[in-house]
């Protein structure tokens, strides 16, 4: 008996000490995962996020991106946030390129410093208060362009346009040797053919941007415009009207194709691509021989994206000829 009695006494020692190490390690765990409590002072101590990202980026070139393959848990939520977020934009249609802006990571950064509980934002404060707060930033970042254009002088951009609804809408920008700047969009519909009232717009932005910084004022070549161009050099001796170098070269193709000769080659090369654009079953066909080819590219303008399908026709001529005299074609309702 006494001999049991001390393998008893043995055996209780040894599970006491085992489960005050298993409870040891468990309060361990749970401390380890259980979400660090933030302060005051964290406000001020949580590095920029812009700062983590940047560092994060250097300390991973050259080196592929792994997710701890030891820690579940963590794959298991990384798993679950990109869920939630894909699902999020694919509901509201937004492009998949938006995760390649700069200001991406950042954003998930500030997410992950608040940690666990944070409340989205409402329609209010993206539309309203943010909103206000961004637009206060932005002044801020174009104090160094302000700052040029009073050292180095700056040039005034007047870029008209048409928008769905038939209005015509003029963006002005400011260009200085620091980049260029967007002031203001404005709605130009009922004096965009009148050269008095755009000298008067114009004459509002010169004072706006100061017209002593003001070294040239750049628009299309409309008739308006150049009228209005020639009131603003009137009243302004330091200050030069320019056209547009992109609009005249526009209107130089558009000269080119009144040549006879070319305009014939033109109005052909157009009913063949719209013959072949204009029948899916035919494109199909086309697209085969061409290799996933398509007949035009895109252009910033009118006249520029013809010569541009004249020239992608030439460069598939072959191809093309191929096509018309197979028998795919000859077999074909085309």
């Amino acid at each position: 008996m006494p001999n049991l009695n001390k393998i008893v006494e043995i055996n209780v020692n040894q599970h006491r000490k085992l489960t005050s190490s298993s409870q040891g390690s468990s309060k361990s765990k749970s401390k380890s995962k259980t979400p660090k409590r933030k302060g005051p002072m964290d406000v001020y101590v949580t590095p920029n996020p812009e700062s983590v990202v940047k560092n994060r980026k250097d300390q991973a070139k050259g080196k592929q991106i792994k997710i701890d393959a030891n820690d579940p848990y963590k794959k298991e939520i990384r798993a679950r946030a990109l869920q939630r977020f894909a699902r999020w934009m694919y509901d509201d249609g937004i492009p998949f390129n938006a995760v390649n802006y700069e200001s991406f990571g950042p954003m998930i950064e500030a997410i992950d410093q608040y940690g666990p509980g944070m409340k989205p934002p409402t329609y209010h404060e993206v539309r309203v208060t943010q909103l206000k707060k961004e637009v206060k930033h932005t002044e801020d970042l174009m104090k160094n362009h302000k700052e040029d254009c009073a050292k180095y002088g700056c040039s005034i951009m007047a870029d008209g346009w048409t928008d769905k609804r038939g209005r015509t809408l003029i963006n002005f920008l400011v260009n200085c040797p620091r980049g260029t700047m967007f002031v203001e969009s404005v709605d130009a519909s009922s004096y965009s053919k009148d050269g008095q009232k755009l000298f008067e717009l114009l004459d509002k932005f010169v004072e706006k941007v100061g017209k002593e910084n003001v070294v040239q004022v750049i628009t299309d070549s409309a008739a308006a415009n150049v009228l209005a161009g020639r009131f603003l050099e009137a009243k302004y001796e330091h200050l030069y009207w320019t056209p547009c170098a992109a609009h005249c070269l526009d209107l130089m193709l558009e000269d080119i194709f009144k040549i006879p000769r070319l305009k014939k080659t033109f109005e052909r090369g157009i009913a063949v691509h719209g013959y072949i654009y204009n029948r899916p079953t035919l494109l199909n066909m086309m697209r085969r021989f061409t290799n996933l080819k398509n007949l035009i590219k895109p252009a910033k303008t009118r006249f520029a994206a013809a010569f541009l399908t004249l020239s992608r026709m030439h460069q598939q001529k072959n191809n093309l000829r191929k096509m018309v005299t197979s028998e795919d074609w000859t077999s074909s309702k085309w």
